[in-house]
């Protein structure tokens, strides 16, 4: 009994903090998406209705009938994508940087790890401002073509679905790096020279060695990265504009310009629904894996 309430004692901080930071506007959220929207914005407390979510599937014609509108669900199925593709990229940078940084030496892993994280230091604002300039007409990317003599006109690159993803990229792309680095820097190397004494060769020692046992930074980093991009709001606006709407972009329209507060909320727990569904999948994936294993 004094064990568990000394643990109960120790928990209470962390369980306190999470429910009044994270709870509790969670909760005053899901009020809000319950409510009816205020003819002037805002909303009309204590008037409830369901709304707010048919409003990501349905719309109202003429005669006040509800019509099947498919533009908020192409919004979210773009977000996916994007994400998806995000991920798929920053592991494709990600996993030879973090392989190499492992097997450098001690002194220099230190230097690299500081390299890696010094983008950390500049807020992503300034960071992304930075691509509008070198992705615009006429910016650094096409001088520097047009100086090669590659190209005779501009790129056209801002303001597309291809500029967000690199600016999506680019943000992202420590948080692939250094759970993978992490995983790597604790693997025996007495297990690759096995694997070269072997018979194996660097493809094979990786492909057999290095990647399953890298495996969990690489699902924590593509977690990392797939989940905060889905709601990604400074990229989309910054370098997509209103082409490559993501559901950050949409939920903060809802309110600001919209003003309409119980969408907004509603559409943000759609995409509380999306990411807990996904990594419910993923944690049921691992748990069955390790059944089997078993």
């Amino acid at each position: 009994m004094t064990l568990k309430l000394e643990r109960t004692g120790l928990l209470f901080p962390a369980l306190f903090t999470v429910g009044i930071l994270f709870l509790v506007p969670l909760g005053f959220m899901a009020y809000v998406s319950t409510l009816q929207r205020g003819p002037d914005g805002g909303v009309l407390w204590g008037q409830h209705t369901a709304d707010a979510y048919l409003q990501f599937l349905f719309e109202r014609d003429l005669e006040d009938n509800l019509v099947v509108n498919t533009d908020y669900i192409q919004i979210f199925l773009r977000s996916i994508g994007l994400a998806a593709i995000t991920a798929a990229c920053t592991l494709i940078l990600a996993f030879p940087t973090a392989l190499w940084m492992a097997f450098q030496p001690p002194s220099r892993r230190t230097l690299l790890l500081f390299l890696v994280t010094v983008p950390f230091w500049t807020n992503l604002l300034v960071r992304n401002y930075s691509w509008v300039l070198m992705l615009r007409s006429d910016g650094v990317v096409d001088w520097v073509l047009m100086g090669l003599h590659l190209r005779t006109q501009s790129l056209e690159i801002l303001y597309t679905p291809l500029a967000t993803g690199i600016g999506l990229v680019y943000s992202f792309l420590p948080y692939m790096i250094l759970p993978i680095y992490v995983s790597m820097e604790k693997i025996d190397r007495r297990y690759v020279e096995a694997a070269f004494d072997l018979g194996a060769n660097r493809l094979q020692a990786v492909r057999r060695i290095i990647l399953p046992l890298a495996m969990p930074g690489i699902t924590g980093g593509v977690i990392l990265v797939f989940v905060p991009c889905l709601g990604s709001f400074v990229s989309p606006e910054l370098l997509g504009g209103a082409k490559s709407m993501m559901i950050g972009s949409l939920i903060q329209q809802q309110f600001g310009q919209a003003r309409n507060w119980p969408f907004g909320s509603a559409l943000a727990f759609v995409l509380l629904g999306l990411i807990l569904l996904a990594l419910w999948l993923h944690a049921m994936r691992y748990r069955r894996g390790g059944e089997a294993a078993s």
